[in-house]
């Protein structure tokens, strides 16, 4: 389910609510009582950065490098291909956006 950021216009309290999206939006406020609760628009929670990683993830069990840094490859070995395809592997992945 989703949170959504609330504000209330007359008195200036916020909160965070954790609710459906079928549910209906609040409009009293839970502390002045007025009809003036407002839904607000925030940012997402995560970034997508990179081939296909989360800013927030790890590659192998290093922990703490970025979505951008710490994989280098190998010249003795080729790169193995993000998704595993055999299409990849023979340079024609669709998932590549580096063209």
């Amino acid at each position: 389910m989703p949170i959504y950021a609330y504000r209330c216009e007359e008195c200036g309290f916020a909160k965070d609510v954790l609710q459906k999206i079928s549910d209906a939006p609040l409009t009293d406020c839970p502390e002045c009582g007025k009809s003036a609760f407002r839904k607000q628009i925030t940012a997402a929670g995560f970034q997508l950065k990179g081939n296909g990683w989360y800013v927030t993830d790890f590659r192998g069990g290093s922990g703490g490098t970025s979505a951008t840094g710490g994989a280098t490859a190998t010249a003795s070995a080729p790169a193995e291909p993000a998704c595993g395809a055999p299409a990849c592997a023979a340079g024609g992945c669709a998932t590549d956006t580096s063209a």
